[in-house]
C-alpha cells in the first residue's frame, strides 16, 4: 500500500461514502415512509451532482491524459473504476429499496406509485383523458433515420425511445419523445388513490401518437451532461485576458451556462430491460462508452421523489416542526429599532432551524430596511430564496434613500442564472452591486448595518454559516451570530471595501479572511495546541465543518495527534483523514451526522491552556475554501455565546442515536445507544431545547465607547 493511501482517504470516495449514510436512512425501517421516499429522492439528486460535478471532471482528466493522482495517490482512470463501482452499488440497492419496499409500502397505505396493472377501468380513462388533454398536444415525436438526424438530448431529461416497427425492414425506427419537464411528474390519481408517473401515462397512450403502427417497444432513457463544457468560460477567465472589458464577469457566467447544455455526456442511465443493441446504438449516438451506461431497476430521475405531492397522512412523516423564536428575541417590543437595542445588550447566538430565521436574521434586515435611522445595509448574496423577502427587504431599504450594497456571487454552481437575475433587479432599484471577486469565489456570509444613534454611529452584524436563503434556512443546520461589537463589526466593514472596492486589505486582527490569512492562522492554532500539550497544559481541538481535503491541515492535524492532543472532527460529508491510526492519528476522532436536517454549521473550538478559543463561519478545511474563495472565520468574544456554543458541540458528543463514527478503514458505523440507556439524537435534542426556550442568559450591557466611530 501506498504511503498516501495510507495516510489518506480519497475524497470522492469519501464522499461517496456520505451518500451512503444517506441511503441507509432510506432502508431505516423506523423512519417515516414518506420520509424514506424523500431521501430516496435526495439520493437520486446526490448521484446526479456526483455525476456533472466530479465525473466530468475525472472524465476530462481521463481525456487529457492527466498524470495528476489523487490525494490518495489514484491516478484518474483508477479513481474513476472505484467511483463508478461504489455509484453501481450505491443504485443497485436504492433501486431494490424502492421497488422491494418503498412502493410496496406506499400501496398499502393506499398511495400506490407507479402501479399501472393494478388500476380500474375509470382511472385508467381518467389517465387517458389527461394524457389527450394535457399531455399529448404538448409531445413531439422525433424520427431517427436518413433523413432525421439523432436529436439533442438535454441533460437531466427523461426520454421515450419508441421502436416502431417498419414493413419490409428487420431493424424498427427508433423515435425519441421527450417527456415534458412542464408537466407534473406524478399524474395523481383521482380520490388520492395514487400516483403513476408521466413517462408511463405516456407510454401507455402511443396508439394515439402512433395510430397506424403501434410500437414494438417502449423504453426509458436518460442522460447527464457535465456541469461545464470541455473548457469553462469562468475558468478562462481567471486566467489574464485583455480582450474582457471590465465588469464582463455576467457575459462570462451567461457563456458558460449557455455551453452548459451542450456539455460531454457524463452518464446514460436506461431501463433495465432495454436490450443491448439499443443501448450499445444509443451510446455511439452520444459519444461515450459502455462504462458511461448504467442500468436501473426502478424510476430513473429518483429525484423526483422528493417532489411527489402525498396528501395527508401525519402519522407517515416527521413531527411538524416550527421553528422557535430565540428567547431574546420573542417579546420584543414594537418599532423596528427593538432588536437592534437587544443586540447592543449583547451578542444572539441563533441556531437555525431550531431558532426561526424569519424572527431573527430575516427582522434584523427588514428592521434595517424601515428603521429611519439605518444609514446603510450591506450584504453578501451567495445563494437566495426565489421569491426572497431578503431582497424585496433590501429593494425597500434603497428606495427610502439608504446606501445598499450587495455583493453578488454570480459563480454559485447551479445557482449562477438566479443570481443574475437578482442582481440586475437590485440594480434597476439602485443598489449598488458587486458581481463576486476576480479569479476568487465568494463564499462569505456577512451582513452588515449602519445606523445613526444619537450623536454616534454604531454598526450590527450578521456573521453566519449559512446562506441568506429563507427556504433552506428550515432544512438545513447553520448558526449565526447577532453582533454589534465595535472591532468585529469594524473588520466586517473593512471586509466589505475589500469586496465592493477590489482592493486588498492586510489589516485584520480578528477576523480570518481567505486566501490571505485564513490558512496560516488555523495552522498557528493548530501548533498552539501542540505546544500546550508538550508543556502539560489543557489542550484539544474540535471542527464542526462540511468536508476535509486539505493536505497541509490534515496533515498538521496528524502532528498534533501525535503530540498528544485530542481532536473530534465533526464532519458530514467527505473526510480524507484518516482517524485511529496507531503512531500517526490515534488522538483523532471523526463522526457526523446524518438525519431530517442537513448538518451545515462550521465550529471550531481550540482549548488554548484552558481558556477555551471559538471561531465560526464560512469555511472548511478544503483547499478551495482556504485558497481559492472569499471565506470569513470570525473568532467569537461574548461569553454568553461561547457557552451557547460548547454547549452545542456537547450534544453532539452525547448523540448516540444519529451520529456515525469513522473508523481506520474508512468504513463508518452508527452509533447505537448502551444497554439500558435512553437514546438521544441531536437534532431532536435542539428542537426539544429550542421549543423550551433554553439558551445562555442575556449577557450585562456593553459599555458604550466615548470615542465616536466614523461614518460608513
Amino acid at each position: 500500500m501506498s504511503v498516501e493511501k495510507e495516510t489518506f482517504f480519497n475524497r470522492e470516495l469519501s464522499w461517496l461514502g456520505f451518500a451512503r449514510r444517506v441511503l441507509c436512512l432510506v432502508e431505516q425501517p423506523d423512519m417515516p415512509l414518506f420520509e424514506r421516499v424523500k431521501f430516496a429522492g435526495i439520493m437520486g439528486m446526490l448521484h446526479d451532482e456526483f455525476f456533472m460535478k466530479r465525473v466530468s471532471g475525472l472524465k476530462r482528466q481521463m481525456k487529457k491524459r492527466s498524470t495528476k493522482v489523487s490525494l490518495d495517490g489514484l491516478p484518474p482512470d483508477e479513481e474513476f473504476a472505484a467511483c463508478r463501482a461504489e455509484l453501481q452499488s450505491q443504485d443497485t440497492l436504492l433501486g431494490r429499496l424502492v421497488e422491494e419496499s418503498l412502493r410496496p409500502a406506499l400501496k398499502a397505505a393506499g398511495l400506490p406509485l407507479g402501479d399501472l396493472t393494478d388500476l380500474t377501468e375509470p382511472q385508467r380513462q381518467f389517465l387517458r383523458t389527461t394524457f389527450i388533454d394535457n399531455i399529448q398536444p404538448i409531445l413531439t415525436p422525433l424520427a431517427v433515420d436518413a433523413e432525421h438526424p439523432f436529436p439533442f438530448i438535454s441533460s437531466g431529461t427523461l426520454n421515450l425511445a419508441v421502436l416502431i416497427p417498419v414493413a419490409d425492414q428487420d431493424e424498427p425506427r427508433f423515435v425519441r419523445i421527450k417527456v415534458p419537464d412542464n408537466r407534473p411528474r406524478w399524474v395523481a390519481l383521482p380520490d388520492g388513490a395514487g400516483f403513476v408517473p408521466l413517462e408511463r401515462v405516456i407510454a401507455a397512450n402511443l396508439d394515439r401518437l402512433f395510430p397506424a403502427s403501434p410500437p414494438a417497444e417502449v423504453h426509458t432513457f436518460r442522460v447527464t451532461r457535465g456541469a461545464e463544457g470541455e473548457a469553462s468560460p469562468v475558468a478562462e477567465a481567471t486566467d489574464a485576458d485583455e480582450g474582457e472589458e471590465p465588469g464582463s464577469i455576467l457575459k462570462i457566467v451567461t457563456r458558460e451556462l449557455k455551453s452548459r447544455r451542450f456539455a460531454g455526456v457524463v452518464r446514460l442511465q436506461v431501463n433495465a430491460a432495454m436490450p443491448d443493441w439499443l443501448c450499445d446504438w444509443l451510446a455511439q449516438r452520444l459519444e461515450i462508452g459502455p462504462e458511461d451506461v448504467y442500468h436501473s431497476s426502478t424510476f430513473l430521475g429518483l429525484s423526483d421523489l422528493m417532489k411527489v405531492p402525498f396528501p395527508g397522512h401525519p402519522e407517515l412523516r416527521y413531527p411538524p416542526h416550527e421553528p422557535a423564536t430565540h428567547p431574546r428575541l420573542a417579546d420584543l417590543p414594537a418599532g423596528t429599532g427593538a432588536i437592534f437595542e437587544e443586540i447592543a445588550r449583547g451578542d444572539i447566538l441563533v441556531h437555525h432551524p431550531y431558532h426561526s430565521f424569519d424572527t431573527s436574521v430575516l427582522r434584523f434586515l427588514t428592521s434595517a430596511a424601515a428603521d429611519p435611522g439605518v444609514l446603510a445595509i450591506k450584504l453578501t448574496i451567495y445563494r437566495t430564496s426565489g421569491d426572497s423577502p431578503i431582497v424585496r427587504a433590501l429593494m425597500e431599504a434603497a428606495r427610502r434613500g439608504k446606501q445598499v450594497a450587495v455583493l453578488v456571487e454570480v459563480t454559485a454552481r447551479f445557482d449562477e442564472a438566479p443570481n443574475i437575475a437578482w442582481g440586475k433587479l437590485l440594480e434597476n432599484e439602485g443598489v449598488h452591486v458587486a458581481y463576486g471577486v476576480e479569479r476568487l469565489k465568494t463564499h462569505v456570509k456577512l451582513a452588515l448595518v449602519v445606523r445613526e444613534e444619537g450623536q454616534r454611529i454604531r454598526r450590527y452584524a450578521h456573521i453566519g454559516s449559512g446562506n441568506y436563503h429563507t427556504g433552506t434556512a428550515r432544512i438545513y443546520e447553520d448558526i449565526g451570530i447577532l453582533t454589534c461589537d465595535p472591532e468585529l463589526c469594524g473588520e466586517a466593514a473593512a471586509v466589505f471595501d475589500e469586496l465592493t472596492g477590489a482592493t486588498p486589505r492586510t489589516d485584520y486582527q480578528h477576523i480570518l479572511v481567505a486566501p490571505t490569512f485564513m490558512r496560516a492562522r488555523f495552522l498557528d492554532l493548530i501548533r498552539r495546541e501542540i505546544e500546550h500539550a508538550k508543556a502539560g497544559r489543557p489542550s484539544g481541538i474540535v471542527a464542526k465543518m462540511n468536508q476535509l481535503q486539505d493536505r497541509v491541515m490534515i496533515s498538521e492535524l496528524y502532528l498534533a495527534s501525535q503530540a498528544g492532543v485530542p481532536i473530534k472532527i465533526n464532519v458530514r460529508g467527505l473526510c480524507c483523514l484518516r482517524p485511529g491510526v496507531p503512531g500517526m492519528s490515534e488522538n483523532i476522532q471523526v463522526f457526523g451526522v446524518v438525519s431530517r436536517f442537513l448538518e451545515h454549521c462550521r465550529i471550531y473550538r481550540f482549548e488554548n491552556g484552558g481558556k477555551p478559543e471559538f471561531l465560526i463561519g464560512s469555511a472548511d478545511w478544503m483547499k478551495r475554501n482556504l485558497d481559492n474563495r472569499v471565506e470569513t472565520i470570525v473568532p467569537v468574544r461574548d461569553e454568553a455565546v461561547k457557552r451557547g456554543l460548547a454547549e452545542i458541540l456537547a450534544v453532539y458528543d452525547r448523540d448516540n442515536s444519529s451520529v456515525w463514527d469513522c473508523r481506520p478503514d474508512g468504513t463508518y458505523v452508527r452509533r447505537t445507544p448502551p444497554e439500558g440507556a435512553a437514546p438521544l439524537a441531536a437534532q431532536p435534542e435542539f428542537i426539544r431545547l429550542a421549543a423550551q426556550g433554553q439558551g445562555p442568559p442575556a449577557p450585562k450591557p456593553r459599555r458604550r465607547s466615548r470615542r465616536r466611530r466614523p461614518a460608513p
